[in-house]
C-alpha cells in the first residue's frame, strides 16, 4: 500500500485488541481518524503465535466493544481463531484499517504530529499508540552467550516442541509462555527449567487490584512490567498441572554463564544443553515514538490515564495496565473519549 501524504485528527497505530477498540470508539463518536496496522491481515500479533498454542491454553478473550466474546473450540489454533474474530469485528463494524503499513517514526513539528510510515506520511493532531509488545522481545545477555554451540530462540521465534525432539533443552523464564514451552517441550525432550527468582503461584486473581498496581507503576514513570509479574502464575491451568504431574516443574537456580556445550551453575558445574529457549518476555514496542522523547531516564514512560504525561496528545493503550484484553478495551474507549473532548475544545 502507498498513500503518499494524508491528514487526520487522530492516527491510531496498531490494530490489535486495543487499536480496534480505539478505532471503534473514534468512529462511533465521529472523530476524524486513520488506523495503520503493520500486519497483512486482521489479528495483530496473534497471527504469529506458534501452532501448538490452542484456545484452551489462553487466558480468556474479552469481547470487543458491542461484540460478544467469541465462542471458540478448545482445540482450535489461537493463531487462526483470534484473528478470525478480529476480522469479523472489523467487517461488521465497518472499520477501515490501512494495512500493511508499518510506522517508522512519529515526531512533532509546528504543533502537529508527522507520522512517517512505509506507505507515506500522515499529519495528525493526536496519536493513539497501540503497538503492544510482540515486536520488542526482551533478549537476555549472559556472559559467554555468543559462544553457545547449540540453538537459542526467544518465544517470539518459537514454532513448536517437535523441533527439539531427543535434545536437552534449557527453558528460561517464569512467565506464562515459559511454562507453556516447558510443558510441551518436555513431552519430546529432556528439559531444564531456569528462573532468576522463585516463581509465584496463586489461584487468587484480583483483576481490579492488579490493574491499579500496574497503573501506579507506569504513572510514576517506571518501566512497565508484565502483568504476570503482578498476578503470579495460576497453578490450576492445564499446562501447569500437566507439568507438575509429570515431574518437569523442577526449577533450577539461574546459571551464571554460558559455554559452548551448555550452561554453568554458581558452583562451577556445567549442564550440557543442545538448545536454550528464552521465555523472558517482552517490552513495549515504542521505538518509533523515540523522536518525541517520551522515555525517561529510568526507561519508562509516565502516563496519566492513557495519555503520556509529557505529551498529552499521545495516548498509549495496550500498555501498562491495559495489556490485558479487558484493559485494552477500556483503554481504547478512554483514549477516544478523551481526544474527542480535547480536539473539540481546540476547534
Amino acid at each position: 500500500m502507498r498513500f503518499g501524504e494524508l491528514a487526520a485528527d487522530v492516527v491510531v497505530i496498531g490494530a490489535g485488541q486495543a487499536g480496534l477498540s480505539a478505532t471503534f470508539h473514534l468512529k462511533r463518536r465521529g472523530v476524524d481518524h486513520l488506523t495503520l496496522d503493520a500486519s497483512t491481515a486482521p489479528g495483530g500479533a496473534w497471527l504469529q503465535r506458534w501452532d501448538t498454542l490452542t484456545v484452551e491454553s489462553l487466558n480468556s478473550i474479552f469481547g470487543l466493544p458491542l461484540f460478544r466474546a467469541p465462542s471458540l473450540a478448545a482445540e482450535e489454533k489461537a493463531s487462526t481463531a483470534v484473528p478470525a474474530y478480529f476480522a469479523d469485528f472489523e467487517r461488521r463494524m465497518g472499520l477501515n484499517i490501512l494495512r500493511p503499513v508499518r510506522v517508522l517514526t512519529v515526531r512533532k513539528s509546528g504543533g502537529e504530529f508527522l507520522v512517517d510510515s512505509t506507505a507515506g506520511r500522515v499529519r495528525a493532531r493526536a496519536v493513539i499508540n497501540a503497538t503492544g509488545t510482540w515486536d520488542n522481545p526482551l533478549r537476555a545477555d549472559y556472559p559467554g552467550q555468543g559462544s553457545f554451540a547449540g540453538r537459542q530462540i526467544h518465544t517470539r521465534d518459537y514454532q513448536g516442541p517437535e523441533e527439539f525432539a531427543g535434545q536437552r533443552v534449557g527453558v528460561v523464564g517464569a512467565g506464562i509462555s515459559a511454562l507453556q514451552h516447558l510443558e510441551e517441550i518436555s513431552r519430546h525432550a529432556e528439559t531444564f527449567w531456569y528462573t532468576r527468582r522463585e516463581p509465584e503461584f496463586s489461584a487468587r486473581f484480583d483483576g481490579r487490584g492488579v490493574e491499579e498496581r500496574v497503573a501506579g507503576t507506569v504513572e510514576r514513570g517506571e518501566p512497565a512490567r508484565s502483568v504476570v509479574s503482578y498476578t503470579g502464575l495460576n497453578p490450576r491451568t492445564d499446562y501447569v498441572v500437566a507439568a507438575r504431574q509429570r515431574g518437569v516443574l523442577r526449577r533450577r537456580e539461574m546459571f551464571t554463564s554460558i559455554v559452548p556445550e551448555g550452561v554453568v551453575a554458581a558452583d562451577g558445574s556445567v549442564t550440557p544443553l543442545d538448545a536454550l529457549v528464552w521465555g523472558t518476555g517482552f517490552r513495549p514496542s515504542i521505538s518509533h515514538l523515540s523522536p518525541l522523547g517520551l522515555v525517561n531516564e529510568r526507561g519508562g514512560v509516565a502516563v496519566n490515564g492513557t495519555a503520556a504525561t509529557s505529551e498529552p496528545m499521545v495516548h498509549l493503550i495496550g500498555f501498562g495496565p491495559s495489556q490485558s484484553t479487558v484493559g485494552a478495551n477500556r483503554a481504547g474507549r478512554e483514549a477516544a473519549v478523551s481526544l474527542r473532548r480535547v480536539l473539540g475544545e481546540k476547534k
